[in-house]
């Protein structure tokens, strides 16, 4: 009477499982039942309670392997430790599990057998027919140790297994079922329905490839004792900020379902699913069924992708030789080529013992040496390419000291297999004047000697030069991107002090060096005449010329108040510091992130706090800097003659360069929102706003949209978007969970992000904010022996990740400074395909 084989829903008589005899066998408390046990990991310390040592292994029973066969069927165990009839809940599973299992396409069906009878699991002959067994139990004791012993030879075998929602709760004093779950809950989880968001980072796994990245939903939402992200694969999690998770949260990073090979077979686990009501929802069927065509065998999935110790970071350069940069210069940015060559450059600090000359009285003040340097992953060995006398090397000290110009981008040509050419984005020692304190940033295409590997200096062509102003620093920008169609994207810092405005928008117009204002952002990145401040996008000729592509932001040629106040190369103004930026060639889309100012705390007079930032850029527009940041929060106006006196807030829909020292046009596009912000009270921070839509800037009545971000001492560091390739025959690639996923970082590696993010294409050009984040700091490992200081990153045509870190100094190269590779080691998606259950057309 405890046994149903496949029974329809007008078939099944649902109150027969209630009427079926329990066992009342006393049991034994079951502990680690064999060798080797421990070391599967997520193992969550039992309450304290004097119980038997562990009984050992108490069964031998044979079971084939894999278990099952082609006439697919899944054992749904139901048994309670306590004594009454199943829950609603228990009775809706089983129901709308035997409905999966008659749906779908006809090589996907399966039989469903439900039980609440624990002697199945010592009989080998009879488990041995399951593809997969669901636990849609209680908490407690639900097997004895022989049973149970059972269920681990049935997973040795290569079986699968579906533990839902109060399944966390079973077999409590088990390591061995703490590992098969995952995790455990803690006790003091919020036990109410609530309707919370689910994101959906995984697209690809059959339980949520269909899924809606955000997914609402009610249900109870356990917490965990312990956060298994990191040892196994998460598919989906809950996000705190939509419902009250109680006080034992575990924050931001909330797995809800997840699964894992362990220990032969495949494991699945949910922590939905604790209500009637789940069984009836058409996306939560959807997440059952893909669980169990992966845990029977019918379909393939990857669930080591985020189980972090499938990654292996290797440093791959040396510390430089005394006195020398042969290995490295100070890192600064990088590029891969076709046959994976890694080129990476130093900006022009040189090592400690070099001297730095800040006396501008002095023909060589801040004169270094740029240099490329590139690795050959066949060989392992670095050459020197070449070295560019560059202003980059005026060491530290305040805004009108220090220097960050120098060597600060490199790109390949998109022929560079067939011409060899290298553009570098520099400022030439050579066109400096150290009378005004002006300089010439440049981009030049170089040719690279195949038989040397050295750059032929003499090869320059300048496609593009514009000038900036070198009596204060700092942020000059630097990245450079191809799109698909051969155009060239550059980013140019604004290179202003915001410490004439106390660190808010560096719009105070009065400093002045030789009648060029270097505190006034609205002379630069606010200016549509002006270079600085900017994406640009041009199209490179064979020349060395460029054209203008159509799309930019301006033609050059508007008429707009009187003409003559617009450059045609700019794709994206109001941006502060886009050091590293990346077009995703697949979609043409740009990607970037730029540094912000240094205010450390919002002003309800003069605006928000320091925000770097991150953006999705799917069209030429103005995002913002220095009148507007993060989702449109606008700053204050200020001007002459008193600076120090707050004028409007800036209208972000109708943003208008008003100061004295703009030569471009006064009315400006309208900001865009950006997707990403963040502060050093958290992530992406927004205010009540009044009538008018200014926000209030009080600390205490923040809202923080990102809680995975947070800033402090911060500087953006774009990353690129993975994009995997199935024919890529290397074993070092990442694989393909990552994909279309951005990576956004941060250089500082404390509490500043780190991460993997998914975006919503429909919102993503406007400003929405991400659909899924996940932490990589297991992966890209922080810390002083780890990748502390990152600097730039990419992925090589082998599909393994690339890492500059900075180093542990500034404005030099030490030994902590290297080039980094990061390969997956996990292998492919499980079952192998001569496992599968049957054959896939």
């Amino acid at each position: 009477m405890g046994d149903h084989v496949g029974f329809t829903s007008h078939q099944r008589p649902g109150l027969l499982r209630g009427l079926s005899t329990k066992r009342t066998t006393s049991r034994l408390w079951a502990g680690s039942l064999t060798a080797g046990v421990l070391a599967a990991g997520l193992l969550t310390a039992p309450a304290a309670d004097a119980r038997p040592a562990p009984e050992p292994h108490l069964t031998t029973m044979s079971i084939k392997s894999p278990p099952g066969g082609a006439n697919v069927r899944v054992l749904l165990f139901y048994g309670s430790a306590a004594a009454g009839d199943e829950s609603p809940v228990v009775n809706a599973g089983i129901e709308a599990i035997e409905q999966i299992g008659l749906s779908g396409p006809a090589n996907q069906r399966f039989k469903v057998e439900a039980t609440d009878d624990a002697s199945v699991f010592t009989q080998a002959t009879r488990l041995g027919r399951y593809n997969a067994i669901v636990f849609l139990t209680g908490g407690g004791d639900v097997l004895d140790p022989e049973q149970e012993a059972g269920l681990e030879a049935y997973m040795e075998a290569g079986g699968g297994f579906v533990g839902i929602h109060d399944a966390a709760r079973a077999e409590p004093y088990s390591d061995w079922f703490t590992g098969l779950i995952g995790a455990r809950p803690a006790a003091a989880g919020p036990a109410n329905v609530q309707r919370a968001t689910v994101e959906v980072g995984d697209r690809r796994h059959p339980a949520t490839k269909d899924l809606p990245p955000e997914w609402k939903r009610p249900d109870q939402w356990p917490n965990w004792v312990k956060n298994p992200t990191g040892e196994v694969h998460t598919v989906a999690r809950v996000r705190e900020s939509t419902y009250q998770p109680g006080a034992s949260r575990n924050g931001w990073d909330h797995p809800i379902s997840w699964c894992r090979d362990y220990d032969g077979g495949r494991s699945f686990y949910t922590g939905m699913g604790g209500t009637v009501s789940s069984y009836d929802e058409t996306d939560f069927r959807t997440h059952l069924r893909g669980a169990l065509l992966w845990t029977t065998r019918l379909v393939q999935a990857d669930c080591k992708a985020t189980i972090t110790g499938n990654y292996k970071a290797e440093r791959l350069t040396r510390p430089n030789q005394p006195g020398q940069n042969d290995q490295i210069g100070e890192p600064h940015g990088l590029v891969t080529a076709p046959d994976g060559r890694v080129f990476y450059i130093g900006r022009g600090g040189a090592d400690a013992s070099r001297p730095v000359i800040t006396d501008w009285n002095n023909p060589d003040v801040g004169k270094g040496k740029g240099q490329v340097h590139i690795y050959d992953p066949k060989t392992g060995k670095v050459t020197l390419a070449g070295e560019l006398t560059v202003f980059g090397n005026k060491g530290g000290g305040d805004e009108l000291t220090k220097v960050e110009e120098g060597l600060l981008g490199i790109e390949l040509d998109p022929q560079f297999e067939q011409n060899g050419w290298v553009y570098l984005h520099y400022t030439p020692h050579s066109r400096i004047n150290r009378d005004t304190h002006m300089a010439e940033r440049r981009v030049s295409r170089f040719a690279l000697d195949p038989a040397t590997d050295r750059l032929d200096l003499s090869s320059e062509k300048v496609l593009l030069k514009w000038p900036v102003q070198i009596h204060s620093c700092c942020h000059a920008g630097g990245g450079m991107a191809w799109d698909s169609k051969g155009n060239l994207y550059i980013a140019t810092g604004d290179n202003n002090s915001s410490g004439f405005s106390g660190g808010y928008s560096g719009n105070n117009p009065q400093p002045a060096y030789k009648g060029v204002s270097f505190a006034d952002a609205r002379r630069t990145a606010g200016n549509t005449n002006n270079l600085n401040g900017k994406i640009l996008r041009i199209h490179p000729e064979a020349d060395g010329t460029y054209t203008i592509p159509e799309g930019n932001l301006f033609t050059g040629k508007e008429t707009d108040e009187g003409g003559g106040k617009t450059r045609g190369e700019i794709y994206v103004m109001g941006v502060r510091n886009p050091a590293r930026i990346f077009v995703d060639k697949s979609t043409d889309i740009l990607y970037a992130g730029w540094v912000g100012p240094d205010a450390g705390q919002p002003s309800p007079i003069w605006g928000p706090a320091k925000y770097d930032t991150f953006a999705v850029i799917t069209k030429a527009g103005n995002r913002g800097w220095p009148y507007c940041m993060g989702d449109k929060q606008p700053y204050r106006d200020r001007n002459l003659p008193d600076p120090s006196q707050p004028l409007g807030w800036y209208d972000c829909d109708h943003p208008k360069n008003e100061s004295p020292n703009n030569d471009g046009l006064v009315d400006l596009p309208p900001v865009t929102g950006n997707n990403i912000w963040y502060s050093p009270q958290g992530g992406a921070p927004d205010y009540p706003r009044d009538a008018n839509g200014v926000p209030s800037y009080k600390q205490d009545e923040a809202t923080y949209r990102l809680p995975w971000l947070k800033g402090g001492g911060q500087a953006a560091m774009n990353g690129p978007v993975y994009r995997y390739d199935a024919t890529n025959a290397s074993e070092r690639k990442w694989p393909a969970y990552w994909d279309g996923k951005w990576f956004v970082g941060d250089f500082y590696d404390a509490d500043q992000p780190r991460n993997a993010v998914l975006m919503d294409p429909r919102t993503q050009g406007d400003g929405g904010l991400p659909a899924h984040s996940e932490s990589l700091k297991k992966i890209v490992p922080t810390g002083n022996d780890g990748i502390k200081n990152l600097m730039d990153w990419k992925f090589g045509p082998d599909g393994a990740l690339y890492v500059l870190d900075y180093g542990r100094g500034f404005f030099t190269s030490d030994s902590r400074s290297a080039l980094w590779r990061i390969t997956y080691t996990g292998g492919g998606p499980t079952p192998a395909a001569d496992q599968l259950a049957r054959r896939t057309e």
